[in-house]
């Protein structure tokens, strides 16, 4: 009996249930990509643009130069596209192009009740794995659709809850998609899952304070080691395969065991994901929208703001308001900012916008903005904690030098997954996160070959993303 049966013929004569690893890789080889519903690829489509447009509007931030010129140095053969120009190793240039995706922290997201992704975290390495396998876009369609099931299916897995961060769902989904892109048996699949989770722990420290340059990184390095690990599993390298339900494994770790039917999955995903419409943690959205809706509405002057006190959900509090993440009091940095929801509300307050001018490092540490923040209240709200994630309620009452009070309530914002952006919000949001970086020729066809991506190759995409 061969090394690849041997195991399972000895487990079904004991009568043990096959481990999660084999029944999710048995998912990846039975779906397709015409299992996708028309709404569902159309919103997939939406997220690959806003992704994509997210890249290249972090092209030339330090810290994305700084995986740049580790990649150049360290890269290896030139197989696969690297954003804006220049070829790497597969594992090189997913780490490079994933941290593009990640680091304005602007792309797409799904979440639960105390868990949150971002699925367009895939789309960098499952790019150059599609290039390398030379794979055709319905192809990548297919990857990228499991890749997005996988990891919001593994919501279901108490990570964040239990100090886990969310890099390790991704990493399994990271090596789904991939594991289909280079066209892996169940068996080499089950091992990349097995891989490239096993050594993916990682903790939930990456988002408290004080919240470091890592925080726009860590996706990326996780995406580019995953599929490193994918490509191990099909040189025939084998990984524990109760990384999940074995002894010791992630389901010990947090304590939990969620029954996930994989041979009942669809690839439904797309339709729970939401696109941001601010500049700002996923969680924050609803509040920094109902901010600026209030001070259009009111034309409220910021300098003659008393207070501001600010109600969400318990999870939002925790990561953003001052919980279990850290204080919230000081804020310096692009990366304490984004999940800082006082300094949010104050800087959507003043200018009217949180986008990636907000951002910079002259308008954080400037006295009007870092005098509003401390004015600034959070608290955690039961029934909105109750409504998430069907919803994204937050309230606000905002208080003047005068004594005059201005209130306000909103259950969601435009781009949330119950009110979808539509094609014209996305493709403004992507003009404007191209206009400085690239022509807007070539933006154009970026996103025309991601709306032909069925009757191309994937190669038509990636040369259009190198200039």
């Amino acid at each position: 009996m061969s090394s690849t049966t041997s195991g399972i013929g000895e487990r079904e004569e004991r009568g043990e249930p096959a481990p999660m690893v084999e029944a999710l890789a048995a998912f990846v080889s039975r779906v397709h990509a015409s299992d996708l519903s028309d709404a569902a690829l159309d919103r997939l489509k939406r997220s690959i643009v806003d992704a994509l447009g997210c890249a290249i509007g972090a092209m030339g931030h330090a810290s994305a130069a700084k995986i740049r010129r580790f990649v150049t140095e360290f890269g290896g053969p030139p197989l696969c596209t690297l954003i804006g120009g220049g070829q790497s190793a597969p594992d090189r240039a997913a780490l490079y192009n994933g941290c593009l995706v990640r680091y304005l922290d602007f792309m797409d997201n799904t979440a639960i009740r105390g868990e949150v992704c971002h699925p367009a975290d895939n789309i960098g390495a499952l790019l150059a794995a599609g290039e390398y396998a030379d794979a055709t876009g319905e192809a990548f369609i297919a990857a990228l659709a499991i890749a997005y099931q996988v990891q919001t299916r593994l919501l279901d897995v108490p990570t964040m809850r239990a100090g886990i961060n969310y890099t390790t769902p991704l990493s399994f989904s990271v090596a789904a998609g991939a594991a289909r892109l280079l066209s892996l048996d169940e068996w080499r699949c089950a091992h990349a899952l097995a891989l490239a989770g096993v050594g993916a722990v990682s903790l939930a420290a990456i988002q408290a304070e004080p919240v470091s340059e890592w925080k726009g990184l860590a996706s990326g390095e996780a995406a580019s080691r995953a599929l490193a690990n994918t490509f191990l599993a099909r040189n025939g390298v084998t990984g524990p395969t109760g990384v999940f339900d074995g002894p010791m494994g992630l389901f010990h770790l947090v304590d939990a065991a969620p029954v996930i039917e994989w041979s009942k999955e669809r690839l439904d995903a797309p339709l729970r994901v939401s696109i941001k419409k601010h500049n700002a943690e996923f969680q924050s959205q609803s509040a920094v929208d109902l901010a600026i809706r209030l001070r259009h509405e009111h034309r409220i002057d910021a300098t003659r703001i008393a207070r501001v006190s600010v109600d969400v959900s318990d999870g939002a509090f925790q990561v953003l308001g001052g919980g279990a993440y850290g204080p919230k009091d000081r804020c310096w940095t692009k990366e304490q900012a984004d999940h800082n929801l006082r300094y949010l509300i104050a800087v959507a307050l003043i200018d009217g916008e949180v986008q990636p001018a907000q951002f910079a490092d002259e308008r954080i540490r400037r006295d009007d903005v870092q005098s509003l923040l401390r004015r600034v209240h959070i608290a955690p709200n039961a029934d909105y904690t109750n409504r998430t994630p069907d919803e994204m309620p937050a309230s606000m009452q905002i208080e003047t030098s005068d004594g005059a009070i201005v209130e306000g309530e909103q259950s969601d914002y435009e781009g949330f997954h119950a009110r979808p952006m539509d094609w014209v919000a996305v493709d403004e949001k992507y003009e404007r996160l191209t206009a400085a970086r690239v022509d807007s020729g070539r933006a154009r066809a970026i996103r025309e070959a991601v709306m032909q991506l069925e009757t191309i190759r994937l190669r038509e995409l990636t040369d259009l993303l190198a200039w």
